[in-house]
């Protein structure tokens, strides 16, 4: 209970007290109001003043810079007094300058008068003041041109410094160079004049010259280093344009000199002339390689074309060459000869000749095109293989006549020979040994092309059409980081369908594998009926015997056929040969019983077993 009173009490006197301190809360309340009303307009006011500031300062900063403007017009309108007094001072003390005919003073006034001309710009006179300075110049060049021609020609290494200083001066360090280049030249170019009104040969007379120009590539190096600031790529221009200067020209000496060869001699004659230009040319690549940062790529590339660009013609032509050089060198093997054994030794012994002069023909190929000429080179080996068979077969059918295998045979003249038999297997032999080089010599040339043009066949190719393959091969040279020798590529532009052709062939070789190549597969095939026109003539020959044996016995018994398949097998055996399939089949339907005839034959060839048959009077 005494809780209870206390909890009211105390109720009541926490509520008397709230009572009496809300007035002083409410006007607590009021008090904060006014000052928040008061900072309020305080604020306001800071604002316009803020906003007055800025309008204040805009415009004071614009005076400021219009005033800013105003100083740097009067400075370049003062400069631009002051150069144009100092182009008239110049103007007027340059002719005295000129009869000092002192080179260093006279460049240091025109360099003072263009810089002065780059100020008036925008003066009325500008271009007579240019008119008048590229005169200036032009008098400089023409007083000084007598000693810088002495200068080149001295090799006077500080005067020459003196020159490039001055005309780098002036802005007229090409025409300086002109200087350098036509002095040398016509150097250079004498000296091959003279080579070709002696009486060397072209070849030597070439080869000559390349040493002259490599002489002169590595002393004029060493000069120009101490001359000029790119002195790789200025030797590289000297020798551009000696190259291009030729007289007679390169281009007009090679058809000179493939016109006077005998057609025989004439690829030959052009390789040799390309190896001494190639042999110049890896000389230069040696000299130039391990200094590429230093010289100019493009220049470079036109050096390279200079020099290998006369022999583009033939190298598109080398397949037309090839073609016409093969086929006289197989018509100069001789197959046809009065006697059969010694055309059936001919024959064995053109085996090696033919495959020689098929690799001979690769040789070529790669030393005068690199690789890029393997289209043409497979077209004329064809011709080569075409033309061979076609000589072999012709010796095969004289062969027939000289053995009288196409004659009636007749009875009271027979005489047995084994001859045109053994001569059969021995040309059997021969053909055999056709096809294994063939095959042998296909794989061979597969992987000799793969190794050589393989490195223009980019990892990316794929077959597609001709403009993109040009694309490739433009990304390709770009990305690469080969030197501009290897980078030569005249096919490409010489014959683009052609160099298509190419990079399909060599794809295919890449995605199948030398081993699988289809590169001879006509050739082949000709090689082929040519064993079957061997076998056909030892088959005949085997039957000339059996020919003869029907006209003495008039028909074939079955005890008679055994004693000749017997003596057959031995005849084999005496020769020491071993007998091909057909002969097996031969010797099988001799042999065999007259009952058990069609059931042999069964699996045999239904030709022969007719032949034989009707041979041995047997019905099938």
């Amino acid at each position: 209970l005494e809780l209870q009173i206390h909890l009211k009490h105390v109720a009541w006197t926490s509520s008397n007290q709230a009572l009496q301190n809300m007035p002083r809360v409410l006007r607590d309340v009021e008090a904060l109001k006014q000052e928040a009303s008061f900072l309020k307009e305080q604020m306001i006011l800071v604002k316009e003043d803020i906003k007055k500031f800025e309008q204040d300062t805009v415009q004071s900063m614009q005076v400021l810079v219009e005033i800013d403007q105003v100083k740097s017009r009067m400075q370049l309108a003062a400069e631009a007094l002051q150069e144009a007094d100092k182009w008239s001072t110049l103007s007027a003390d340059i002719e005295e300058t000129f009869k000092t005919q002192d080179f260093a003073v006279i460049s240091s006034k025109l360099t003072s008068m263009q810089s002065s001309l780059a100020m008036l710009v925008d003066t009325p006179d500008y271009s007579e003041k240019c008119v008048h300075l590229e005169a200036l110049k032009n008098r400089l060049e023409a007083l000084a041109s007598p000693q810088i021609v002495a200068t080149f020609s001295s090799q006077s290494v500080e005067q020459a410094k003196l020159f490039v200083k001055v005309f780098t001066e002036i802005d007229r360090m090409p025409q300086l160079l002109a200087y350098y280049y036509k002095c040398h030249k016509v150097h250079l170019v004498g000296a091959w004049q003279d080579l070709c009104q002696s009486e060397l040969s072209f070849n030597k007379q070439l080869s000559e010259f390349y040493d002259t120009l490599l002489s002169a590539w590595h002393s004029q190096l060493q000069w120009s280093s101490q001359v000029f600031k790119n002195p790789y790529e200025v030797v590289t221009v000297l020798l551009i344009q000696t190259l291009g200067a030729m007289v007679p020209s390169m281009p007009v000496c090679l058809s000179t000199a493939m016109d006077r060869t005998p057609q025989e001699d004439k690829l030959e004659t052009l390789l040799e002339l390309y190896q001494t230009t190639a042999n110049f040319g890896r000389s230069l690549e040696a000299a130039v390689l391990p200094h590429l940062g230093e010289s100019n790529p493009l220049k470079v590339s036109e050096l390279v074309t200079a020099l290998f660009d006369p022999y583009k013609p033939y190298q598109l032509q080398y397949g037309h060459l090839e073609e016409s050089n093969l086929l006289i060198q197989i018509s100069a093997v001789p197959l046809e000869r009065g006697e059969v054994i010694d055309c059936v030794q001919e024959l064995s012994h053109s085996v090696n000749k033919l495959f020689g002069l098929a690799s001979t023909a690769v040789d070529r190929c790669v030393k005068l095109t690199d690789g890029l000429g393997v289209c043409g080179l497979l077209k004329a080996l064809k011709a080569l293989f075409t033309k061979y068979v076609s000589d072999f077969s012709v010796t095969l059918q004289s062969i027939r006549k000289k053995c009288k295998l196409e004659d009636a045979p007749s009875a009271g003249m027979f005489q047995e020979d084994w001859t045109a038999f053994q001569n059969s297997v021995r040309i059997i032999t021969t053909c055999g040994e056709l096809l294994r080089q063939c095959g042998a010599y296909e794989q061979q040339l597969s992987n000799k092309i793969l190794a050589t043009a393989g490195k223009y066949l980019s990892d990316s190719y794929s077959p597609r059409s001709l403009a993109a393959i040009q694309e490739a091969s433009s990304t390709d040279r770009k990305a690469s980081t080969k030197n501009p020798w290897q980078e030569y590529n005249y096919l490409l532009k010489g014959n683009p369908a052609e160099y298509a052709s190419l990079m399909e062939m060599l794809y295919n070789l890449k995605e199948k594998g030398t081993g699988n190549s289809s590169l001879l597969t006509e050739p082949r095939a000709a090689l082929t009926r040519l064993n079957q026109q061997a076998n056909q003539l030892a088959f005949d020959s085997v039957f000339l015997q059996i020919k003869h044996q029907l006209c003495l016995n008039k028909g074939l018994t079955a005890d008679t056929g055994c004693c000749f398949a017997d003596y057959l097998s031995n005849v084999m055996d005496a020769l020491g040969l071993q007998p091909s399939r057909t002969l097996q089949q031969i010797v099988t339907l001799l042999k065999a019983k007259p009952e058990e005839y069609r059931q042999t034959a069964k699996a045999l060839s239904r030709r022969l077993a007719s032949t034989i048959a009707a041979m041995r009077n047997l019905e099938y």
